[in-house]
């Protein structure tokens, strides 16, 4: 049975040479765009299109034309490969409709090699967009999956290559439009269905003769060298350093680097987990089954591999709850305008036989939900005590074996998030680091909770404050990290014992205007010499007292206490100091500093906002959940704070 999928729905693929039809109702092109495991198409060798229609386990149509035929082989496509994105654009320079609002809804199907189809999309509700992404295939825990994208974009094929990430977005574009406009507009009649090739029909088909519908365009391409995904800055970022190299010591300036320094240079580990079991059906998780170069990296990229799918999901669900609502009110008003349906029972047989029909479309778009979610928390179960402590909850067993790390992770977990339909399924928060915005932590009323009162909230917030401080110190290397405190009238003093009891702090909390001047005098100044010694190349000539390692400073019941040219050094260290090394933890209720006006509106925008308490204030990049976040929190009575802090401090000591 054939899946009809709305926009954000996934479906599982049980093949992998697959054809896929698309049905345009006006001329327009097609290619397949390759995306990495973030969904990066990392330069134009990566994107099939009229120009360059062949690529390993890819075909697409070197024409522009109402109906397309696209073959794809997932078995042959190069190992980075983890997306395949199909997308369609209006040609340009001829005439017909410019946007996609003005032409009939596109209509894909996804067929298997025998012809049997597997899903279908029509891509609705199209307006001033004159290029689309119109499916997504993905690989989740060795499964292939299709996503009803619908993603559109008014910039054409310019915006879509960017929103990629292709550099070269403007000259790809151009050259995907010119070659398309060398070849006349040819439809394939409907009738011309046959199953997809294998890679060996392919390569041994002949090229269709002039004027002869078209069928699947035959190839047999070199096979390219598999390409490297590159650095915002050109390079490829898995080099290996060598042995010996000179480094800059860390956290001393420069842009942010997430990469690993002694990456191997050979590409990530493929999953090993098998497709499904015996009997057909989704094998189960496996913890850090995703692409990476460590286990850590894999970790992650599952983490968000999870959040991404459940984004997906409910989103699937939701629409799918709309459209059963909007057809029950079609319905009812179609039975209402027939006056012999007003009186007797026809009318409430017609409401019932609605009710029923919606009732029924809910019920079947909650079942795949379910499986969805079921899905994904045994996921859950199985990735949660695999994570590194870095990853982890602080109800994580692997707190109790804990020892200061020799390197540094690649991310750290703020908190947990979920959305209404799947409460009880939580999904990791994590940040790359080095943080490359500052925090806030909101002392004020949140949204799902204002039972508490000002002091109380204003305490929680300031131990959600340290809780996360005490992540960061424990996740770095010795003398890597440092945290500071401004705590101007001392109403944190509670709060901060697990940091101050154990002697984390780097120096006493700051207090009054005097040690609040002090504090953002010296690491002002700190900012100022190592952006000038970044832009000298000359980082070994730094004074002595410039410590190298990074800097967190955590400012209490913020603006109190602050003047104007505090407030001043304090926004100039949330805008310069990231990225050499200097980081900004503010606890603060932002209706406390209405008082200041537009001053300090940039300096919230700058900074990522937490809550001590659950708040539904984040959204996804995708189709902007509100998601629920939740601090991770210490549990009701245990020590493993302090306890993880004592080893710090004892490894400090050696």
């Amino acid at each position: 049975m054939t899946a009809e999928l709305v926009r954000g729905q996934n479906h599982p693929l049980s093949q992998v040479r697959l054809t896929i039809r698309i049905s345009a109702g006006v001329p327009v092109l097609a290619g397949v765009a390759l995306g990495d495991e973030n969904g990066s198409v990392n330069g134009p060798e990566w994107v099939a299109h009229p120009g360059a229609p062949a690529l390993p386990g890819v075909e697409v149509s070197r024409q522009t034309t109402a109906e397309h035929r696209i073959a794809l082989d997932l078995a042959a496509l190069p190992e980075v490969v983890r997306r395949v994105g199909v997308f369609l654009a209006l040609p340009t320079g001829t005439p017909g409709p410019f946007r996609f609002g003005a032409t009939p809804a596109p209509h894909t199907t996804v067929e298997g090699p025998d012809g049997a189809e597997l899903a279908c999309y029509t891509l609705t509700g199209l307006d001033t967009e004159s290029a689309v992404i119109a499916l997504e295939l993905y690989l989740r825990q060795d499964t292939w999956k299709v996503r009803a994208m619908g993603q559109g974009h008014a910039g054409g094929l310019p915006a879509l290559f960017a929103d990629q990430g292709v550099r070269e977005a403007g000259e790809l574009a151009a050259a995907v439009q010119q070659a398309a406009a060398q070849s006349p507009a040819h439809a394939i009649p409907a009738a011309s269905a046959a199953p997809a090739p294998t890679p060996q029909d392919m390569s041994a088909s002949a090229p269709p003769a002039p004027g002869a519908a078209e069928s699947t365009p035959s190839y047999d391409p070199p096979t390219p060298s598999v390409p490297q995904p590159p650095s915002a800055d050109g390079r490829n970022p898995y080099e290996a350093q060598g042995v010996g190299a000179a480094t800059e010591p860390r956290g001393l300036g420069g842009r942010i680097d997430y990469t690993h320094p002694r990456r191997p240079d050979s590409p990530p580990p493929a999953p090993s987990a098998p497709a499904s079991t015996a009997d057909g059906q989704p094998a189960w998780p496996v913890a850090g089954d995703a692409v990476g170069w460590s286990m850590e990296e894999r970790l992650y990229n599952q983490v968000w591999g999870m959040f991404e799918d459940l984004a997906r999901a409910t989103a699937a669900y939701r629409s799918a709850v709309d459209f059963a609502d909007s057809r029950l009110e079609r319905e009812i008003d179609q039975a209402l305008a027939d006056p012999r349906n007003r009186l007797g029972t026809s009318g409430d047989l017609a409401r019932e036989t609605a009710y029923a029909r919606r009732a029924e479309l809910v019920d079947q778009a909650r079942a795949a939900y379910d499986r969805d979610l079921a899905q994904l928390t045994a996921e859950s179960e199985v990735v949660e005590p695999a994570l590194p402590p870095a990853y982890a909850g602080w109800e994580s067993p692997v707190w109790h074996g804990y020892r200061v790390p020799t390197e540094p992770p690649m991310a750290l977990r703020l908190g947990e998030l979920h959305l209404p339909e799947s409460a009880p399924l939580r999904i990791p928060m994590l940040a790359r680091l080095p943080l490359e915005r500052g925090l806030w932590v909101d002392s004020g009323a949140t949204a799902l909770d204002d039972s508490l009162d000002s002091v109380e909230l204003r305490h929680l917030a300031m131990e959600a404050a340290v809780v996360l401080a005490a992540r960061l110190l424990a996740v770095h290397p010795v003398g890597e990290f440092a945290v500071h405190v401004i705590d101007p009238a001392g109403a944190g003093a509670r709060a901060l014992l697990p940091l101050t009891g154990e002697g984390a702090l780097a120096a006493p909390p700051a207090t009054g205007a005097a040690g609040v001047n002090e504090v953002l005098e010296r690491l002002t100044r700190r900012v100022d010499l190592v952006q000038m010694a970044v832009r000298a190349d000359a980082a070994a000539l730094l004074p002595a007292e410039v410590d190298p390692a990074h800097q967190l400073l955590i400012v209490n019941d913020f603006p109190h206490g602050f003047d104007d040219r505090a407030v001043t050094r304090l926004r100039y260290l949330a805008d310069e100091g990231p990225a050499v090394g200097v980081h900004l933890l503010l606890v603060a209720d932002r209706e406390d500093a209405a008082a200041y006006g537009p001053l300090l509106d940039p300096l919230w925008r700058s900074l990522m906002r937490l809550t001590p308490l659950p708040d539904d204030h984040l959204a996804d990049p995708w189709v902007g959940h509100a998601w629920t976040y939740e601090p991770s929190s210490v549990p009701v009575g245990s020590q493993v704070v302090r306890q993880v802090l004592r080893e710090v401090a004892k490894a400090r000591a050696k």
